[in-house]
């Protein structure tokens, strides 16, 4: 697909390290620099990695403000929270300032959640002429379905396309409760960065690289110019 960047790696840890190094060279070419990270294996994988590097290049991070692409609706020590993987992988390791911090609520009802995480993320970030915001970058794992942040296959294309720039969710998988980003403020971001790791997940990255694929990942790269996807999956 033409809007995409494939690079391809071996493994798991050399995704994440060349991710790690190329997301520190992006904060400090941008500040404040708005970003909205994912969860997932590979997140995890991600986070080490980055706190890995020499004191994340001597405070880059701080220059962050860090917002998500989605959330499971669990209290922020559930070990469900992506919030909750973040805190311990790469806040507490690199001593994030917690006004840089924008957790989504999942602990509280869904539209207090929503509310918060939309008016968060407008009072911080660029808004577009269309009035969404706009992230410097956002981290999207994929799913053996070919799902992003939480967004599943088979929602109505009227929900899709909604301008809504966080909503609520029921997910296919457990927990089937979640806040996720909508596509609109996908589509409007500098960047967005596909970390797609792991068995069972050829087939997706397959359709979604494909000109009729109809994965949400599919409908990520059709909204927008440019896509870079980091891969340890063996397309072949």
């Amino acid at each position: 697909m033409k809007n995409a960047e494939l690079n391809s790696f071996a493994t798991d840890r050399e995704l994440a390290d060349a991710v790690a190094m190329a997301w520190l060279d992006e904060i400090g070419g941008t500040v404040p620099h708005c970003v909205a990270l994912s969860g997932g294996r590979i997140a995890r994988t991600l986070f080490s990695s980055v706190a890995a590097q020499p004191r994340a290049r001597q405070g880059l991070l701080n220059l962050a403000h860090f917002f998500w692409g989605d959330e499971r609706c669990v209290p922020p020590d559930d070990v469900e929270s992506n919030f909750r993987v973040a805190r311990e992988l790469l806040f507490a390791p690199l001593d994030i300032p917690e006004g840089n911090i924008h957790r989504i609520r999942g602990g509280e009802s869904a539209e207090f959640a929503v509310a918060e995480a939309e008016g968060e993320l407008c009072r911080i970030a660029p808004l577009n002429v269309d009035g969404q915001p706009v992230l410097d970058l956002i981290f999207l794992g994929l799913g053996e379905d070919g799902h992003v942040a939480s967004l599943f296959p088979g929602e109505p294309e009227a929900v899709m396309s909604s301008r809504a720039v966080y909503r609520a969710v029921t997910a296919t998988k457990p927990p089937s409760r979640r806040i996720t980003l909508g596509y609109a403020t996908i589509a409007a971001a500098k960047q967005v960065w596909v970390l797609a790791s792991g068995l069972g997940k050829e087939a997706a990255l397959r359709e979604s690289l494909s000109p009729v694929g109809r994965t949400p990942l599919a409908q990520v790269l059709c909204s927008r110019q440019n896509t870079k996807i980091f891969t340890d999956v063996r397309l072949t």
